[in-house]
Protein backbone atom coordinates (compact mmCIF):
# COMPACT_ATOMS: atom_id res chain seq x y z
CA UNK A 1 0.00 0.00 0.00
CA UNK A 2 1.25 3.50 -0.85
CA UNK A 3 2.53 5.25 2.27
CA UNK A 4 0.45 8.35 1.39
CA UNK A 5 -2.83 6.41 1.20
CA UNK A 6 -4.89 6.97 4.35
CA UNK A 7 -5.82 3.90 6.32
CA UNK A 8 -9.64 3.65 6.19
CA UNK A 9 -9.68 1.84 9.56
CA UNK A 10 -7.92 4.76 11.30
CA UNK A 11 -10.32 6.86 13.38
CA UNK A 12 -9.80 10.13 15.26
CA UNK A 13 -8.49 9.83 18.81
CA UNK A 14 -11.20 8.88 21.28
CA UNK A 15 -13.53 7.41 18.65
CA UNK A 16 -13.98 3.72 17.94
CA UNK A 17 -16.08 1.16 16.12
CA UNK A 18 -18.08 -1.13 18.39
CA UNK A 19 -18.12 -4.55 16.76
CA UNK A 20 -20.15 -7.75 17.22
CA UNK A 21 -20.97 -9.05 19.75
CA UNK A 22 -20.27 -6.02 21.97
CA UNK A 23 -22.56 -3.70 19.99
CA UNK A 24 -25.48 -6.08 20.51
CA UNK A 25 -24.63 -6.47 24.20
CA UNK A 26 -24.56 -2.71 24.70
CA UNK A 27 -27.89 -2.25 22.93
CA UNK A 28 -29.47 -4.99 25.05
CA UNK A 29 -28.09 -3.42 28.24
CA UNK A 30 -29.50 -0.04 27.31
CA UNK A 31 -32.92 -1.46 26.53
CA UNK A 32 -32.99 -3.39 29.81
CA UNK A 33 -32.17 -0.19 31.72
CA UNK A 34 -34.78 1.76 29.76
CA UNK A 35 -37.35 -0.91 30.64
CA UNK A 36 -36.53 -0.36 34.33
CA UNK A 37 -37.01 3.38 33.93
CA UNK A 38 -40.34 2.87 32.16
CA UNK A 39 -41.49 0.59 34.95
CA UNK A 40 -41.13 3.49 37.39
CA UNK A 41 -43.14 5.86 35.21
CA UNK A 42 -40.27 7.57 33.35
CA UNK A 43 -41.37 8.45 29.82
CA UNK A 44 -38.91 8.25 26.95
CA UNK A 45 -37.91 11.18 24.78
CA UNK A 46 -35.32 11.63 22.03
CA UNK A 47 -33.57 15.00 21.72
CA UNK A 48 -31.64 15.78 18.51
CA UNK A 49 -27.88 15.32 18.26
CA UNK A 50 -27.46 18.96 17.17
CA UNK A 51 -29.03 22.12 18.48
CA UNK A 52 -28.47 25.82 18.06
CA UNK A 53 -25.60 26.80 20.30
CA UNK A 54 -27.49 29.44 22.28
CA UNK A 55 -30.19 26.97 23.39
CA UNK A 56 -27.89 23.94 23.84
CA UNK A 57 -25.55 25.85 26.16
CA UNK A 58 -28.24 27.69 28.14
CA UNK A 59 -28.74 26.99 31.84
CA UNK A 60 -27.00 23.81 32.96
CA UNK A 61 -25.59 23.41 29.44
CA UNK A 62 -23.06 26.15 30.20
CA UNK A 63 -21.21 23.65 32.43
CA UNK A 64 -20.26 21.54 29.39
CA UNK A 65 -19.62 24.40 26.95
CA UNK A 66 -15.88 23.66 26.81
CA UNK A 67 -16.62 20.04 25.87
CA UNK A 68 -19.03 20.92 23.05
CA UNK A 69 -18.16 20.59 19.38
CA UNK A 70 -19.46 23.56 17.38
CA UNK A 71 -20.18 23.95 13.67
CA UNK A 72 -21.96 26.35 11.35
CA UNK A 73 -25.39 25.35 10.08
CA UNK A 74 -25.26 25.89 6.30
CA UNK A 75 -29.06 26.29 6.20
CA UNK A 76 -29.68 28.90 8.92
CA UNK A 77 -26.13 30.30 9.04
CA UNK A 78 -26.27 29.98 12.83
CA UNK A 79 -23.80 28.21 15.10
CA UNK A 80 -24.85 24.77 16.31
CA UNK A 81 -23.44 22.42 18.95
CA UNK A 82 -23.20 18.64 19.19
CA UNK A 83 -24.48 17.56 22.58
CA UNK A 84 -21.85 16.70 25.18
CA UNK A 85 -24.48 15.82 27.79
CA UNK A 86 -28.19 15.04 27.42
CA UNK A 87 -29.44 16.56 30.69
CA UNK A 88 -29.46 20.18 29.40
CA UNK A 89 -31.54 19.09 26.41
CA UNK A 90 -34.09 17.42 28.66
CA UNK A 91 -34.23 20.63 30.71
CA UNK A 92 -34.96 22.64 27.54
CA UNK A 93 -37.74 20.27 26.50
CA UNK A 94 -39.28 20.37 29.98
CA UNK A 95 -39.26 24.17 29.99
CA UNK A 96 -40.68 24.56 26.47
CA UNK A 97 -42.48 21.65 24.82
CA UNK A 98 -43.65 20.20 28.15
CA UNK A 99 -44.09 23.47 30.05
CA UNK A 100 -47.83 22.92 30.54
CA UNK A 101 -47.54 19.27 31.62
CA UNK A 102 -48.22 18.49 35.29
CA UNK A 103 -45.21 18.24 37.62
CA UNK A 104 -43.23 16.37 38.59
CA UNK A 105 -42.12 15.21 35.15
CA UNK A 106 -40.43 11.84 34.91
CA UNK A 107 -38.42 11.60 31.70
CA UNK A 108 -35.80 9.14 30.41
CA UNK A 109 -33.49 9.01 27.41
CA UNK A 110 -30.75 7.06 25.69
CA UNK A 111 -28.34 8.12 22.98
CA UNK A 112 -24.79 9.13 22.12
CA UNK A 113 -22.90 12.20 23.33
CA UNK A 114 -19.71 13.65 21.83
CA UNK A 115 -17.07 15.54 23.76
CA UNK A 116 -14.12 17.64 22.64
CA UNK A 117 -11.67 15.67 24.74
CA UNK A 118 -11.53 12.61 26.95
CA UNK A 119 -9.53 12.14 30.12
CA UNK A 120 -6.44 10.09 30.91
CA UNK A 121 -8.56 7.41 32.54
CA UNK A 122 -11.41 7.62 30.01
CA UNK A 123 -10.03 8.73 26.64
CA UNK A 124 -13.25 8.02 24.73
CA UNK A 125 -14.91 11.10 23.24
CA UNK A 126 -18.08 9.49 21.91
CA UNK A 127 -20.06 7.88 24.71
CA UNK A 128 -23.43 6.21 25.07
CA UNK A 129 -25.70 7.62 27.76
CA UNK A 130 -28.94 6.48 29.32
CA UNK A 131 -30.62 8.34 32.12
CA UNK A 132 -33.56 9.69 34.01
CA UNK A 133 -34.61 13.20 34.99
CA UNK A 134 -37.23 14.05 37.63
CA UNK A 135 -38.24 17.68 37.14
CA UNK A 136 -40.46 19.84 39.33
CA UNK A 137 -39.94 18.42 42.84
CA UNK A 138 -37.73 19.70 45.65
CA UNK A 139 -38.42 16.69 47.88
CA UNK A 140 -35.60 14.59 49.29
CA UNK A 141 -37.68 11.61 48.14
CA UNK A 142 -37.13 12.71 44.52
CA UNK A 143 -33.33 12.54 44.91
CA UNK A 144 -33.70 9.16 46.61
CA UNK A 145 -35.90 7.90 43.80
CA UNK A 146 -33.47 8.65 40.97
CA UNK A 147 -30.60 7.02 42.87
CA UNK A 148 -32.63 3.90 43.60
CA UNK A 149 -34.09 3.57 40.10
CA UNK A 150 -30.56 3.80 38.65
CA UNK A 151 -29.34 1.15 41.09
CA UNK A 152 -32.27 -1.09 40.12
CA UNK A 153 -31.43 -0.66 36.44
CA UNK A 154 -27.87 -1.81 37.11
CA UNK A 155 -29.13 -4.80 39.10
CA UNK A 156 -31.34 -5.73 36.15
CA UNK A 157 -28.30 -6.07 33.88
CA UNK A 158 -26.35 -8.20 36.36
CA UNK A 159 -24.79 -5.68 38.75
CA UNK A 160 -26.69 -5.92 42.04
CA UNK A 161 -23.73 -5.15 44.32
CA UNK A 162 -23.27 -1.46 43.56
CA UNK A 163 -22.39 1.21 46.10
CA UNK A 164 -23.71 4.76 46.20
CA UNK A 165 -21.32 7.62 46.92
CA UNK A 166 -22.99 10.88 47.91
CA UNK A 167 -21.19 14.20 47.80
CA UNK A 168 -22.25 17.71 48.79
CA UNK A 169 -20.65 19.98 46.17
CA UNK A 170 -22.16 23.14 47.68
CA UNK A 171 -20.97 22.48 51.27
CA UNK A 172 -17.37 23.75 50.95
CA UNK A 173 -18.43 26.88 49.00
CA UNK A 174 -21.11 27.60 51.63
CA UNK A 175 -18.57 27.37 54.45
CA UNK A 176 -16.04 29.53 52.61
CA UNK A 177 -18.72 32.08 51.76
CA UNK A 178 -19.88 32.28 55.39
CA UNK A 179 -16.26 32.70 56.51
CA UNK A 180 -15.70 35.56 54.06
CA UNK A 181 -12.54 33.92 52.71
CA UNK A 182 -10.58 36.03 50.21
CA UNK A 183 -10.57 34.67 46.62
CA UNK A 184 -6.86 33.77 46.60
CA UNK A 185 -7.09 31.79 49.85
CA UNK A 186 -10.36 30.23 48.70
CA UNK A 187 -8.62 28.94 45.57
CA UNK A 188 -5.79 27.43 47.63
CA UNK A 189 -8.29 25.75 49.95
CA UNK A 190 -10.27 24.37 47.02
CA UNK A 191 -7.11 22.84 45.52
CA UNK A 192 -6.14 21.32 48.88
CA UNK A 193 -9.62 19.84 49.28
CA UNK A 194 -9.47 18.44 45.76
CA UNK A 195 -6.13 16.74 46.57
CA UNK A 196 -7.50 15.48 49.92
CA UNK A 197 -4.44 17.11 51.54
CA UNK A 198 -5.55 17.09 55.18
CA UNK A 199 -2.48 18.94 56.48
CA UNK A 200 -2.85 21.75 53.95
CA UNK A 201 -6.61 22.02 54.55
CA UNK A 202 -6.04 22.28 58.32
CA UNK A 203 -3.40 24.99 57.92
CA UNK A 204 -5.37 27.00 55.40
CA UNK A 205 -8.63 26.69 57.34
CA UNK A 206 -6.91 28.11 60.41
CA UNK A 207 -5.78 31.03 58.29
CA UNK A 208 -9.33 31.49 56.95
CA UNK A 209 -10.92 31.91 60.37
CA UNK A 210 -13.20 30.01 62.77
CA UNK A 211 -16.10 29.49 60.34
CA UNK A 212 -13.78 27.48 58.07
CA UNK A 213 -12.71 25.21 60.93
CA UNK A 214 -15.34 22.67 59.93
CA UNK A 215 -13.50 21.90 56.67
CA UNK A 216 -10.73 19.66 58.09
CA UNK A 217 -13.27 17.90 60.35
CA UNK A 218 -15.58 17.16 57.42
CA UNK A 219 -12.68 16.15 55.19
CA UNK A 220 -11.73 13.48 57.70
CA UNK A 221 -15.38 12.38 58.04
CA UNK A 222 -15.64 11.07 54.48
CA UNK A 223 -16.57 7.40 54.46
CA UNK A 224 -19.53 5.34 55.60
CA UNK A 225 -22.68 7.46 55.59
CA UNK A 226 -23.46 7.01 59.31
CA UNK A 227 -20.09 8.34 60.42
CA UNK A 228 -20.19 11.27 58.03
CA UNK A 229 -23.74 12.19 59.12
CA UNK A 230 -22.64 12.06 62.76
CA UNK A 231 -19.75 14.41 61.98
CA UNK A 232 -22.12 16.81 60.23
CA UNK A 233 -24.56 16.70 63.13
CA UNK A 234 -21.82 17.34 65.68
CA UNK A 235 -20.13 20.21 63.86
CA UNK A 236 -21.14 23.83 64.26
CA UNK A 237 -22.26 24.93 60.82
CA UNK A 238 -23.59 28.28 59.60
CA UNK A 239 -27.27 28.24 58.50
CA UNK A 240 -26.68 27.66 54.77
CA UNK A 241 -24.30 24.77 55.45
CA UNK A 242 -26.64 23.31 58.08
CA UNK A 243 -29.47 23.26 55.52
CA UNK A 244 -27.23 21.32 53.13
CA UNK A 245 -26.36 18.79 55.86
CA UNK A 246 -30.00 18.37 56.90
CA UNK A 247 -31.03 17.78 53.29
CA UNK A 248 -28.32 15.12 52.90
CA UNK A 249 -29.58 13.36 56.02
CA UNK A 250 -33.15 13.43 54.65
CA UNK A 251 -32.07 12.01 51.27
CA UNK A 252 -30.11 9.18 52.92
CA UNK A 253 -33.05 8.38 55.21
CA UNK A 254 -35.36 8.20 52.19
CA UNK A 255 -32.96 5.88 50.38
CA UNK A 256 -32.58 3.59 53.39
CA UNK A 257 -36.34 3.39 53.85
CA UNK A 258 -36.61 1.74 50.42
CA UNK A 259 -33.23 -0.01 50.13
CA UNK A 260 -31.78 -0.72 53.58
CA UNK A 261 -29.08 -2.99 52.17
CA UNK A 262 -27.55 -0.48 49.74
CA UNK A 263 -23.99 0.53 50.64
CA UNK A 264 -23.82 4.33 51.00
CA UNK A 265 -20.77 6.53 51.53
CA UNK A 266 -20.80 10.28 52.08
CA UNK A 267 -18.08 12.84 51.41
CA UNK A 268 -19.31 16.20 52.75
CA UNK A 269 -16.66 18.42 51.09
CA UNK A 270 -16.06 16.65 47.78
CA UNK A 271 -17.06 18.89 44.87
CA UNK A 272 -16.15 16.88 41.79
CA UNK A 273 -18.73 16.45 39.08
CA UNK A 274 -20.77 18.75 36.92
CA UNK A 275 -20.67 22.37 38.00
CA UNK A 276 -24.44 22.67 37.74
CA UNK A 277 -25.17 20.49 40.79
CA UNK A 278 -26.82 22.52 43.57
CA UNK A 279 -27.60 19.82 46.14
CA UNK A 280 -26.65 16.22 46.73
CA UNK A 281 -24.60 14.61 43.95
CA UNK A 282 -24.45 10.87 43.33
CA UNK A 283 -22.00 8.39 41.89
CA UNK A 284 -22.83 4.68 41.57
CA UNK A 285 -19.78 2.40 41.65
CA UNK A 286 -19.66 -1.18 40.47
CA UNK A 287 -18.16 -4.06 42.45
CA UNK A 288 -14.39 -4.45 42.65
CA UNK A 289 -12.55 -2.19 40.25
CA UNK A 290 -15.52 -1.63 37.94
CA UNK A 291 -15.36 2.14 38.52
CA UNK A 292 -18.09 4.71 37.93
CA UNK A 293 -21.26 3.36 36.35
CA UNK A 294 -23.56 6.36 36.83
CA UNK A 295 -23.50 9.92 38.04
CA UNK A 296 -26.14 12.52 38.82
CA UNK A 297 -27.72 14.70 41.44
CA UNK A 298 -29.75 17.81 42.17
CA UNK A 299 -29.70 20.75 39.74
CA UNK A 300 -31.83 23.65 38.54
CA UNK A 301 -33.62 23.13 35.27
CA UNK A 302 -34.47 26.04 33.00
CA UNK A 303 -36.37 28.81 34.76
CA UNK A 304 -34.77 27.66 38.04
CA UNK A 305 -37.18 24.74 38.24
CA UNK A 306 -35.98 22.14 40.78
CA UNK A 307 -34.76 18.91 39.20
CA UNK A 308 -32.72 15.82 39.91
CA UNK A 309 -31.43 13.03 37.70
CA UNK A 310 -28.94 10.27 36.98
CA UNK A 311 -26.92 9.50 33.86
CA UNK A 312 -25.76 5.89 33.39
CA UNK A 313 -22.74 5.01 31.26
CA UNK A 314 -23.50 1.90 29.20
CA UNK A 315 -19.89 1.52 28.04
CA UNK A 316 -18.72 1.21 31.66
CA UNK A 317 -21.67 -1.05 32.46
CA UNK A 318 -20.75 -3.23 29.49
CA UNK A 319 -17.24 -3.76 30.91
CA UNK A 320 -18.51 -4.51 34.42
CA UNK A 321 -21.59 -6.65 33.76
CA UNK A 322 -21.28 -10.43 33.50
CA UNK A 323 -21.11 -11.81 29.98
CA UNK A 324 -24.54 -13.12 29.00
CA UNK A 325 -24.81 -16.32 27.00
CA UNK A 326 -24.60 -15.61 23.29
CA UNK A 327 -27.65 -16.22 21.18
CA UNK A 328 -27.21 -19.58 19.44
CA UNK A 329 -26.84 -19.34 15.65
CA UNK A 330 -28.37 -22.04 13.48
CA UNK A 331 -27.07 -22.67 9.97
CA UNK A 332 -29.98 -23.15 7.56
CA UNK A 333 -28.92 -25.19 4.51
CA UNK A 334 -30.16 -24.11 1.10
CA UNK A 335 -33.63 -25.43 0.33
CA UNK A 336 -34.65 -25.95 3.99
CA UNK A 337 -38.29 -25.33 4.88
CA UNK A 338 -38.92 -21.75 5.99
CA UNK A 339 -41.38 -22.94 8.64
CA UNK A 340 -38.59 -24.75 10.50
CA UNK A 341 -36.39 -21.64 10.49
CA UNK A 342 -39.27 -19.48 11.71
CA UNK A 343 -39.97 -21.87 14.61
CA UNK A 344 -36.32 -21.70 15.63
CA UNK A 345 -36.38 -17.88 15.66
CA UNK A 346 -39.47 -18.00 17.87
CA UNK A 347 -37.47 -20.20 20.26
CA UNK A 348 -34.71 -17.58 20.49
CA UNK A 349 -32.26 -18.86 17.89
CA UNK A 350 -30.67 -16.68 15.22
CA UNK A 351 -31.03 -18.35 11.83
CA UNK A 352 -28.27 -17.90 9.25
CA UNK A 353 -29.37 -18.97 5.79
CA UNK A 354 -26.94 -20.40 3.25
CA UNK A 355 -26.78 -18.19 0.17
CA UNK A 356 -24.31 -20.23 -1.88
CA UNK A 357 -22.70 -23.70 -1.83
CA UNK A 358 -19.56 -22.11 -0.42
CA UNK A 359 -21.32 -21.04 2.79
CA UNK A 360 -20.35 -23.19 5.78
CA UNK A 361 -21.63 -23.10 9.37
CA UNK A 362 -18.13 -22.83 10.86
CA UNK A 363 -17.23 -19.79 8.78
CA UNK A 364 -20.49 -18.08 9.70
CA UNK A 365 -19.85 -18.64 13.44
CA UNK A 366 -22.86 -20.92 13.82
CA UNK A 367 -23.32 -23.06 16.92
CA UNK A 368 -26.03 -25.32 15.44
CA UNK A 369 -27.18 -26.64 12.09
CA UNK A 370 -30.74 -27.38 10.99
CA UNK A 371 -31.30 -31.11 10.47
CA UNK A 372 -34.61 -32.95 10.24
CA UNK A 373 -36.44 -29.80 11.38
CA UNK A 374 -34.40 -29.37 14.59
CA UNK A 375 -31.36 -27.37 15.68
CA UNK A 376 -28.48 -29.81 16.20
CA UNK A 377 -25.32 -28.63 17.97
CA UNK A 378 -22.55 -28.28 15.43
CA UNK A 379 -20.26 -30.84 17.05
CA UNK A 380 -23.05 -33.44 16.72
CA UNK A 381 -24.10 -32.66 13.15
CA UNK A 382 -22.29 -35.66 11.70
Amino acid sequence: MNGDTPNPALLPAGLMDLLPPEAEREAALVEAMMATFAGHGYERLRPPLLEFEDSLLAGSGAAVAEQTFRLMDPVSQRMMGLRADTTPQVARIAATRLAQQARPLRLCYSGQVLRVRGTQLAPERQLPQAGIELIGSEAAAADAEVALVAAEALARVGLPDVSLDITLPTMAPALLEAAGVAPALRGRLARALDRKDAAAVTALAAEAGPLAAALPVLLQAAGAADGALAALAGTGLPPAARAIADNAAAVIAAIRARAPGLRITLDPVEFRGFRYHVGVAFTLYGPGNAGELARGGRYLSQGDEPATGMSLYPDAVLRAAPMPPRRPRVFIPAGAAEDAARRLREQGFATVAALSPADAPEGLRCTHVLRDGAAVPLEEKG
